[in-house]
């Protein structure tokens, strides 16, 4: 059984698939507590590895791309429910902090590290070796150790505060950095933009 906190169909709003129609699996319970985190990590419901796969041939129809996310994904994702998944034609992508291994046959990884995170509460290291993307979230400056992981696109995300006049200074230092390091790309939570899920 798996703890689920929610499953909804959307476009991803964040990174390299940003726009692409999506089913988004997001797992119950996280190891780090960012003071940022907009996720009630407390609720969710029982599933079934069965069960998740009917919600979302439910939920996305054709769509066959399935992004698990939480809270941290690697928590509860096992070969058992990559095997259900992929048996039901979906490619997976997730999105995790590092801290943990992930089970074989995740078809993307975006690495969202947290290790320099101010007030984090948790061990933020990062075991994963590789990534398919980098998702750094930009709050202070970034440590530029994140722009060498090995992954093929390195992004950066302004943090999103909940204060708007330091959410424009976020963003400025963001665009700022990124031009004085190229290897970067900016990353927006298009979805909020967007005002939708």
């Amino acid at each position: 059984m798996y703890r689920i906190n929610e499953l909804f169909y959307s476009l991803q709003g964040e990174g390299f698939w940003t726009g692409t129609p999506m089913v988004f699996l997001r797992l119950s319970g996280c190891n780090l507590k960012c003071p940022f985190c907009d996720t009630d990590h407390g609720s969710g419901r029982e599933m079934a590895a069965d069960e998740i796969v009917a919600q979302i041939l439910k939920a996305g129809g054709a769509c066959r791309r399935v992004c698990v996310t939480g809270g941290e994904p690697s928590l509860q994702l096992d070969k058992a429910l990559v095997d259900a998944l992929h048996g039901a034609g979906f490619r997976i992508h997730v999105e995790t902090n590092g801290t943990r291994a992930l089970p074989d046959g995740v078809d993307w990884v975006t690495l969202s590290p947290k290790t320099d995170v101010k007030g984090l509460k948790g061990d933020g290291t990062v075991v994963l070796e590789r990534a398919d993307e980098v998702k750094v979230v930009y709050e202070d400056g970034v440590n530029e150790r994140w722009a060498a992981f090995p992954a093929q696109w390195h992004f950066l995300q302004p943090c999103d505060t909940g204060d708007a006049a330091k959410n424009e200074a976020i963003l400025a230092e963001t665009l700022n950095h990124i031009q004085r390091h190229p290897l970067w790309r900016l990353s927006l939570q298009t979805h909020k933009l967007l005002k939708i899920r």
